[in-house]
């Protein structure tokens, strides 16, 4: 009995063994949320700018750190020589213990804090805005990997068709319908769909490798695929619903806002660090050589103010206040590189739009009704052999030409997004 059971667990773990896929097989496709969600968790270089923000953060803690307080202790009246006959070094030596701090005034804290606090914010748009570029550049990495698989199934399903013509043509040819020369024309012409078929293997493994190196994936090429939709859209908003979005979700335009918003505070910061801090003192004094053997120890206060004669801050405060300036001419310039970006991006879209309707409503159609029929008419010897090949090279023509426009629409939408600072087109 144990026996009986010993091998059925091995039978079992063989089993298991044999019918597991392999540690090397490909991993399951990845859709377009799966691989932005791998981008933004795994890219060095968004990863290292968001360490840039958490560095900024660090500086308000400093920004906002009080002055230390000085502590000198120092001592005098020591005796060098006898007094009447008698040395006694430290009989007279005085003794004082001082702490010092500088006040700082016109809330220099408060305004160094504030200014910290809007770098941050400004680091953090920053940042948003090269992920959103960064995310561009994956989703045309990722847009491209979908046009080279679609050229390639393409160029398969050609080369397959193109089998069965050949197959066929080589049947009429043992039948004594169709000249050897014919038929010789028609194998050479295969050479051509091969060519297609290594050329879209080859721009399918470099659009991978370029989507493998933005995700920072060391995943073998063989065995990373995505999958998504390749196709397109009629319906736009209108181009003014585009600029509000765009004014509204753009990070580099908040970015440069923010930087007028830190320029007048850097302005009230400078105007504030030409004001006087005064350095208050507190002492105590041990002095044994009095004559008041009750006065040994004593107090003392003072206050140091600096006199703002010459340096009163005039250079920062001039600098700053052309600062405010120079920011708000820079918001402006990102304000009308904005509205550019949509309507050129925008304009674009609609036009790859406009290319597709009539591939959709007729070009696609017409192409395939045009090879078939010349193909039968062909076999059935109603059509040159110059019609049938020129009717195989329209319709890959207008197949491939489809896929590009396609493509380009879906480059234009993501264009679009980027320029809008949200997905307003999936």
């Amino acid at each position: 009995m144990k026996q009986t059971r010993a091998t059925a667990l091995v039978i079992g773990a063989l089993a298991v063994a044999f019918f597991s896929p392999a540690r090397g097989s490909a991993q399951q496709p990845l859709s377009w949320d799966e691989v932005k969600a791998h981008f933004l968790a795994n890219n060095p270089a968004l990863g290292a700018d968001a360490l840039s923000v958490e560095e900024m953060k660090a500086s308000e803690i400093t920004a906002y750190l009080r002055p230390n307080p000085q502590y000198t202790i120092s001592s005098d009246g020591t005796q060098l020589t006898p007094h009447n006959g008698t040395w006694k070094p430290t009989s007279s030596t005085q003794l004082q213990n001082q702490v010092t701090y500088l006040h700082e005034r016109e809330r220099k804290r408060e305004l160094r804090q504030q200014s910290a606090k809007e770098g941050t914010q400004i680091a953090s748009s920053e940042h948003d805005d090269l992920k959103r570029n960064l995310l561009f550049n994956l989703r045309t990495a990722f847009i491209a990997t979908l046009q080279a698989k679609r050229i390639y199934e393409l160029s398969k399903a050609d080369l397959e068709y193109y089998d069965k013509i050949i197959a066929i043509s080589q049947a009429r040819f043992k039948a004594g319908d169709l000249a050897q020369i014919d038929l010789d024309r028609i194998e050479l012409l295969r050479v051509q769909y091969e060519s297609e078929m290594q050329t879209s293997i080859v721009s399918l493994r470099t659009s991978k490798i370029q989507l493998l190196q933005l995700l920072n994936d060391r995943t073998p090429v063989d065995q990373f695929d995505v999958l998504g939709l390749f196709d397109w859209q009629t319906t736009l908003d209108t181009l003014e619903n585009y600029h509000k979005v765009a004014l509204d979700n753009r990070p580099d335009l908040a970015a440069a806002l923010q930087t007028v918003q830190q320029s007048q505070t850097n302005f009230k910061l400078a105007k504030a660090n030409g004001s006087a801090d005064p350095t208050i003192g507190l002492w105590e004094t041990y002095n044994p050589s009095f004559n008041n053997p009750d006065a040994v120890n004593t107090l003392g206060l003072s206050v140091n103010i600096p006199l703002r004669i010459f340096d009163r801050n005039q250079g920062e405060k001039k600098r700053t206040l052309l600062d405010i300036d120079r920011s708000r001419k820079s918001a402006d310039a990102a304000q009308a590189q904005v509205f550019s970006d949509v309507d050129s991006s925008y304009e674009q879209l609609r036009s790859n739009i406009e290319l597709l309707k009539p591939y959709k409503e007729k070009y696609n159609d017409q192409a395939l009704r045009v090879r078939d029929t010349v193909t039968y008419s062909y076999q059935h010897g109603g059509a040159s052999l110059m019609d049938f090949l020129n009717a195989q090279s329209d319709f890959r023509t207008v197949q491939l030409a489809y896929v590009q426009l396609v493509g380009a629409y879906l480059t234009a939408a993501a264009q679009l997004n980027m320029s809008v600072g949200q997905e307003v087109i999936q």
